[in-house]
């Protein structure tokens, strides 16, 4: 009997438990319990249901301690970044925590400036400004609450949080804490020295541990509601692009010819590189470095992504006009080519109450055709998205020097065909779709290599290659594209 490793996976839509059973030479992936998420609003703020999440991945452990009883060795729980939770002395949980498109950062990034240039934090932290990055929210947070920062005894991410909840470990694994721009990308450990500009407390910023680490085994009183035997915690890289990453089946682990696109609510662009990319250059194109695994750092640039079409979709539903991606896709596929295009990253798109009408008046504004129908704005999303993929490739081989020859695509949106396809044509790069799983093939082959079984990221990623299927998808013509292109360089509205 193959032995079992569980992956919590936990998205900002949807969470899963994951089962990998793995033979010695492959690994064979089964869904064990799928449930929604999202945020919700509570008052007038933006929070995370976490204690619903946490009844749901009990339930999903009860589901696969029946399946798979004594075979299974280990689990570790991966999320998006940036968001925390705050426990006390007693262990208590401090609020419900915010969602990281809440408005209260809004204006916070100014404010953070105005007290440390942004030169500075970035020479400290290496990483991309954004407004939900997790030093603005504590800054919110201390505008906001400042006595439940005062009580707070730690801070916890949410991946870590559920380790928490799993076996009681009171740590940050090293690849989501490079997403809070309050970790140094050199030092590898919290940037006090900032932190201490900005009034924060430095004493709830627990231990930085790194990826397939073990944690502790499972709480008795988990063990016994679950049905699972005290199995051990192991910690993959719990910020799911980072597992995502470790799981691209790359042949040429350690080089720096290819790069990855992690493709789903975010688009997730960037290289594999040994060291920090701290130039003033890096900075300027507002580019991140955020950790990975065996001390890497991936150089990318975060990117709306899909969730332009999955905010028009819902609009569509919302105005009656339900279809599903696959149709919407061949809809898209028949409207007319580069007609209207948008930046992805413009402000307006992060959170806008009707997603068709915030990219109508950004062609509106830019003297372009507004898309009309659902084709049409889809269509201009896709090929939004392949134009600033394309930009961002240049950014990329700028900064190392090196000629990319191919793109990795991995996650959900690795099953767009149309967006695949775009993104080819406009980098005039081959893509390698897949696999869909990446993200929970890198989580628990993290946890396969804790107990022995593996040795290097490049056998890993070997058992990726074994174990999934891909597609490839060639560059077509690229004269339409250089002048799209252009065009889009032309009405850009910042990085």
């Amino acid at each position: 009997m193959p032995n079992t490793y569980l992956a919590i996976d936990l998205g900002a839509e949807s969470g899963r438990l994951v089962a990998g059973l793995w033979n010695g030479k492959t690994i064979r992936l089964e869904e064990i319990h799928r449930f929604p998420n999202g945020p919700v609003y509570l008052g007038d703020s933006l929070r995370w249901d976490v204690v619903r999440l946490w009844a749901e991945i009990q339930n999903g452990l009860s589901l696969a301690a029946r399946k798979y009883g004594p075979g299974i060795v280990s689990v570790g729980a991966d999320t998006w970044g940036v968001d925390y939770v705050l426990l006390d002395e007693r262990d208590e949980m401090l609020g419900q925590p915010f969602a990281y498109r809440d408005a209260r950062t809004n204006g916070m990034m100014e404010k953070a400036f105005r007290k440390v240039p942004r030169a500075k934090i970035f020479a400290q932290t290496g990483l991309q400004f954004m407004q939900f990055n997790t030093l603005f929210q504590l800054l919110a947070h201390k505008q906001g609450a400042p006595k439940m920062l005062e009580r707070a005894d730690a801070l916890l991410l949410m991946p870590d949080f559920i380790h928490w909840a799993l076996c009681g470990s009171r740590v940050v694994e090293f690849t989501n804490g490079t997403t809070t721009q309050c970790l140094h990308p050199l030092t590898r450990n919290w940037a006090t020295g900032l932190l201490k500009q900005f009034g924060l407390p430095t004493r709830i910023f627990p231990k930085v541990m790194p990826p397939g680490t073990r944690l502790g085994v499972l709480r008795p009183g988990v063990a016994e509601r679950t049905g699972l035997r005290k199995i051990n915690v192991v910690a993959p890289p719990t910020h799911d692009t980072a597992a995502a990453v470790a799981g691209v089946p790359t042949a040429h682990t350690g080089k720096a010819n290819w790069a990855y696109l992690s493709s789903g609510t975010w688009s997730l662009m960037g290289v594999e590189i040994q060291k920090a990319s701290l130039s003033a250059r890096t900075q300027a194109l507002n580019l991140t470095n955020e950790g990975g695994l065996d001390g890497t750092y991936r150089l990318l640039k975060n990117i709306m992504g899909l969730w332009l079409v999955q905010q028009c979709k819902r609009a569509f539903d919302a105005r009656g006009r339900k279809y599903d991606y696959g149709q919407l896709a061949r809809m898209a596929d028949r409207a007319p080519a580069l007609r209207s295009i948008v930046n992805p990253d413009d402000a307006r798109f992060l959170n806008p109450p009707d997603m068709p009408k915030a990219i109508q008046a950004f062609c509106r504004e830019t003297r372009q055709p507004a898309p009309r129908t659902e084709g049409e704005l889809v269509r201009c999303a896709y090929e939004s998205l392949a134009l600033k993929y394309r930009e961002v490739l240049g950014w990329l081989e700028e900064l190392t020097g090196n000629c990319i020859e191919v793109i990795h695509i991995v996650g959900g949106g690795s099953q767009s065909a149309i967006l695949n396809q775009f993104t080819a044509d406009a980098c005039q790069r081959p893509v390698v779709a897949g696999p869909v799983e990446a993200t929970a093939m890198g989580n628990l082959l993290v946890q396969v290599r804790a107990s022995g079984e593996l040795a290097t990221l490049a056998e890993m990623r070997e058992v990726i290659r074994k174990s999934s299927k891909v597609a490839v998808f060639k560059p077509g013509p690229a004269a339409a594209w250089e002048d799209a292109a252009t065009r889009f360089a032309g009405l850009r509205r910042g990085n």
